[in-house]
């Protein structure tokens, strides 16, 4: 099956993949608030994309994957929304006005009915910030310093590939809600984030642990295939993503225990199954690593999915979830 994985920003905190038409608009409007949200596919796809998203007290951050195209529109927001291309073609349209293609950041005003049409193998961010927190004017459009937004969007998403636990992710993430609103009103912060380059031996260290769902830890190998010593990669790695190497490789397997959770489409999802085949033995353990890293317990990324309206509520109670 084509992309059955994408390559997701966001991933960490995954919600639906290869989704039905409707299972994917049912997840939409549960994490936009918008009830009055349609999806058109173009087509009759079986299936229709991925989502990511993370919602904080300041607002959320949601990434959208198509897997086939479609044009969603319908929602009128409170406050102002952000929706900037990552990746494929999209267009977007505002007030029922003609279609023009998304080639950058574009900012959608309060109480503005806007639609995104997505092309196939696409991916876009859409960040809403709270409403409470958009005190003042928000400055015209031709105003908004879009360069601003948008490194301060990429440098946040090169920031949640290395999110180091929820709690981490939870920070960052009001963080950057927070100033983004105070640039849309007019202040001027400190510093704006710059373009930030990766050591590349780190990036080895980082695609060999990604890319090898097979491959055991060996810190000595690391170090042999980054090119450096073992003592470097260590703070060249705590240096470039907060983490130690045993720390991004623990984290990693746990996202890649998450997508199998996400994609479960079996009756009864053996969490432990999943767990032991990343490496993790000591079931209780692993459920206290997973809720650190993501907020919430196994069994509660399973049962998102089969609690959307277009889901199917089986309960997670095998001898193979207990405590899970």
């Amino acid at each position: 099956m084509p992309n059955e994985f994408p390559v997701l920003e966001l991933a960490s905190y995954l919600r639906l993949n290869r989704a039905s038409p409707g299972e994917w608009l049912a997840a939409a409007k549960v994490l936009s608030g918008c009830d009055d949200l349609e999806c058109r596919p173009h087509g009759n796809p079986a299936t229709i994309g991925a989502i990511a998203s993370l919602e904080v007290e300041g607002g959320s951050v949601t990434v959208l994957h198509a897997t086939h195209g479609f044009d969603l529109s319908g929602c009128r927001n409170i406050g102002p929304k952000m929706v900037l291309p990552l990746s494929g073609v999209a267009e977007f349209s505002v007030l029922g006005r003609r279609w023009q293609p998304l080639d950058g950041l574009a900012i959608v005003y309060p109480h503005a009915l806007s639609s995104i049409r997505m092309a196939p193998e696409s991916q876009l961010l859409i960040v809403r910030p709270d409403p409470a927190l958009s005190v003042g004017n928000i400055q015209a459009s031709s105003r908004i310093p879009a360069l601003e937004v948008t490194r301060l969007l990429e440098h946040y998403l090169n920031q949640a590939r290395f999110f180091r636990d929820h709690r981490h992710a939870e920070s960052q993430t009001a963080s950057m809600l927070c100033t983004l609103v105070g640039v849309l009103c007019g202040d001027k912060p400190d510093s704006m984030p710059g373009p930030q380059a990766s050591d590349r031996r780190v990036l080895r260290v980082i695609e060999k642990i990604d890319g090898d769902a097979n491959w055991e830890f060996d810190l000595k190998e690391l170090a042999m295939h980054s090119g450096v010593s073992e003592r470097n990669l260590y703070y060249l790695m705590k240096r470039q993503t907060g983490m130690t190497p045993y720390r991004y490789f623990q984290r990693s397997r746990l996202i890649r225990v998450r997508r199998r959770l996400v994609d479960c489409q079996c009756e009864t999802p053996h969490i432990s199954w999943y767990a032991a085949d990343e490496g993790f033995t000591h079931l209780g353990r692993f459920a206290a690593l997973y809720r650190e890293h993501f907020g919430e317990l196994p069994s509660e990324t399973v049962q998102w999915r089969r609690r959307l309206p277009d889901g199917h509520e089986v309960p997670v109670t095998s001898e193979q979830t207990a405590g899970v």
